[in-house]
């Protein structure tokens, strides 16, 4: 029997139950993965945004590719396999992730310094992990069955990822511009309380917003970002906020500049956008960044990615990816 680590948001999991439970499905190009399954093997499935253990699918078919019929909206996932649920929780009493760690193989390899986080391991599906880190697991999921604790499903996983392709108005056509990654925060980051983490995000985006403002420009903050407080005053209501991105975008580029956490404008053109990323994984700013770089390439926006001086390896080993260092200087 060999465990694979089986990825689902909160919305594809609620469409592969909808369709029966009976198909669990991949991307094309993780077929390489995916063809070595066996039936019997056993699917470990992770709720990410949740970042919780919700289910234990056994594979009962070899794997096969097909687009029919449709079962999830966010992308076909051809790589199939029939499955069959064999442990199940609910998203309220899912196994947080955080309360295995302590007894898996991946723990003992980042503190031997083979991986930078345990998060590396949530990056893509199916992957096959131990027999013993799967038997941990499982065993994880049955305790929660036998002493179910109802916990409220963070705010993360609720959000929906429903990308389209739109125009980039460039030579690269029509593009892709999901709303969220898919990516876990790393694991150092994992010890602060969700609330603290937010407050500090949000206090460098309200301090950012001070700093713009006294400098003479005008402030956007990320949409989805309005409602957030520090110190008992929202950001979208803080005094140089705008709501009006440069006219000169087209709606692919306002799809990227619209999330990204501040940008400082100066009459029609951004004088410096700004990435906070205390939790998150580093390459999710960066790759908003190359995306709007790609897009407009004949402006010159000074881009900064502001990160706690913890994370400053992390953030010189992403910067340092050749796909970003092709870019330009």
């Amino acid at each position: 029997m060999a465990y694979y680590v089986d990825l689902f948001t909160l919305e594809t999991w609620h469409e592969f139950q909808a369709a029966g439970a009976r198909v669990s499905g991949f991307r094309e190009s993780r077929w390489g993965h995916m063809k070595r399954m066996q039936p019997g093997d056993r699917l470990l499935c992770y709720l990410v945004g949740a970042k919780r253990w919700i289910a234990v699918l056994r594979v009962t078919g070899k794997p096969y590719m097909a687009h029919e019929p449709v079962i999830w909206k966010v992308d076909d996932f051809p790589c199939r396999v029939a499955v069959e649920v064999e442990l199940q929780l609910t998203p309220e009493t899912a196994m947080p992730v955080v309360e295995t760690l302590a007894d898996l193989s991946i723990m003992d390899k980042i503190k031997e310094g083979k991986s930078a986080s345990w998060g590396v391991y949530f990056q893509g599906s199916p992957s096959r992990w131990s027999e013993e880190d799967g038997a941990v697991v499982v065993a994880a999921i049955q305790q929660a069955l036998a002493d179910p604790v109802a916990r409220p499903v963070p705010r993360q996983a609720l959000r929906r990822t429903k990308p389209r392709p739109v125009d980039s108005g460039t030579s690269l056509g029509l593009v892709t511009l999901p709303e969220e990654e898919l990516a876990e925060p790393d694991a150092a980051m994992q010890e602060l309380p969700d609330a603290a983490q937010e407050s500090e995000h949000t206090e460098v985006q309200a301090l950012l917003v001070r700093l713009g403002r006294a400098m003479g420009h005008r402030v956007f903050v990320a949409r989805g970002d309005h409602n957030r407080t520090w110190q008992g005053k929202a950001l979208g209501d803080m005094p140089g906020i705008t709501e009006k991105l440069p006219t000169t975008f087209n709606d692919a580029t306002n799809r990227v500049v619209e999330h990204i956490d501040v940008l400082w404008l100066d009459d029609n053109a951004i004088a410096a956008a700004f990435e906070v990323e205390r939790t998150t994984s580093i390459y999710s700013g960066l790759l908003r960044m190359s995306d709007l770089l790609v897009m407009q390439p004949n402006l010159d926006i000074p881009i900064f990615l502001v990160a706690p001086e913890a994370r400053r390896d992390k953030v010189l080993r992403e910067v340092n990816r050749p796909t970003f260092k092709a870019l330009r200087p």
